[in-house]
C-alpha cells in the first residue's frame, strides 16, 4: 500500500474513502455529503483536512475523481481507557519490543482505537512510523516486536512468515492428570471472516502446538506451550482440546460476553519470550516478558 499522504496525528493515520466509478456526483463534496452522512465534511473541507490521494486539498470546487482515494481524520468514538501499562523491554535501531498488557488492543480495530498498543506508543516515543511486525490477541499479554523504521518492517514481517522465531507461551488451565505431557497437539483450525470464534474439524492439521506441564498448582497446573505455526486462537483451542480451557477464557469452550470496563479475570496466556537470529544483523536475540501469571 502506497504511504497515506497525509501524517499519523495523534497516534493514528488518517482514513481514506474510495470513490467509486459511475457515481453521479459532479464534485468530492457532493459524493462525501450523500454517501458518507453523519460527518461534518463541509467543516473539514473549509479546514483544509480532506486531502486527494496526491496530497492536494480538496475544496468545495474539486471535481468527483472516480476510483481515486480521499484522505482525511476521523476522531474516534470515547473508549474505557485499559488501566495497565505497556512496558518497553528494548528500544533501539528501528525496533521497539515490548510487554504489552492483557485486555489492550495491538493496533486500532472495531471499538479499540486510541486504547491499542500502536497508538500509545506512537504518542508516548513520537514514533509515528511505529507498526507491530506479528500480533497478540488482546487478551493475550506478553512480548511484542514492533518496528519503527518503514525500511526494516519487511525483513521483521517476514522472519515471522517464514516461522524463524522461537516462540514460548505460558499459560494456566485446569490440570489433566489423564493426558501425557509433553504431548503435541495438531488439528485443523477454521475461522470464519466476521466471527468472534473459530473451530477445530477434521482433516488436514494446519496447526501444531508441543505442551509440556512446568507444575501443578491444585486443580490448575501451570503449562509452557511451543507454537509451530500461529493460527487464530491456536493455543486456546488446542489447550481446550485437552480438557484444559485457560483460565479466564471467556471464547472456550462456550463464549461469554465480557463488559467493556471489565478488566478483572484476565485470559492467563502469556507470550513469554521471543528468540530468534536478527535479519538485519544475524545477531542472535531473546527478549522475555516480566509478567507473571496468577491464578
Amino acid at each position: 500500500m502506497a504511504r497515506a499522504p497525509l501524517p499519523v496525528r495523534d497516534g493514528l493515520g488518517p482514513d481514506r474513502i474510495r470513490m467509486p466509478a459511475g457515481h453521479d456526483a459532479v464534485t468530492v463534496s457532493e459524493y462525501l455529503s450523500a454517501d458518507h452522512p453523519g460527518e461534518d465534511w463541509a467543516g473539514r473541507i473549509e479546514a483544509g483536512e480532506v486531502v486527494d490521494e496526491h496530497g492536494r486539498t480538496v475544496d468545495r470546487e474539486t471535481r468527483y475523481q472516480p476510483s481515486r482515494f480521499v484522505y482525511f481524520y476521523r476522531e474516534p468514538a470515547p473508549e474505557v481507557p485499559v488501566p495497565f501499562a505497556v512496558d518497553i523491554l528494548h528500544h533501539g535501531a528501528g525496533l521497539v519490543v515490548v510487554d504489552k498488557p492483557h485486555f489492550l488492543s495491538t493496533i486500532p480495530r472495531g471499538a479499540h482505537i486510541r486504547e491499542t498498543v500502536v497508538v500509545r506508543l506512537r504518542r508516548q516515543l513520537d514514533l509515528p512510523d511505529l507498526v507491530p511486525v506479528h500480533r497478540l490477541d488482546r487478551m493475550t499479554a506478553g512480548v511484542l516486536l514492533c518496528t519503527s523504521d518503514p525500511a526494516l518492517r519487511r525483513p521483521y514481517q517476514e522472519m515471522f512468515e517464514r516461522q524463524r522465531v522461537r516462540k514460548v507461551y505460558e499459560a494456566i488451565a485446569p490440570y489433566r492428570g489423564d493426558v501425557q505431557f509433553p504431548c503435541t497437539v495438531r488439528s485443523l483450525i477454521r475461522k470464519v471472516h466476521g466471527q468472534l470464534t473459530a473451530y477445530e474439524e477434521p482433516g488436514e492439521p494446519n496447526s501444531e502446538t508441543r505442551i509440556e506441564l512446568v507444575e501443578r498448582l491444585g486443580d490448575l497446573a501451570r503449562y509452557r506451550l511451543h507454537p509451530r505455526t500461529g493460527r487464530t486462537h491456536q493455543l486456546r483451542l488446542h489447550l481446550n482440546s485437552l480438557g484444559a480451557p485457560i483460565l479466564g477464557d471467556n471464547f472456550y469452550p462456550q463464549f461469554r460476553r465480557r463488559e467493556s470496563n471489565d478488566f478483572t479475570d484476565p485470559l492467563r496466556l502469556l507470550a513469554r519470550s521471543l528468540e530468534f537470529d536478527d535479519p538485519v544483523t544475524g545477531e542472535p536475540q531473546r527478549f522475555e516478558s516480566r509478567r507473571t501469571l496468577e491464578c
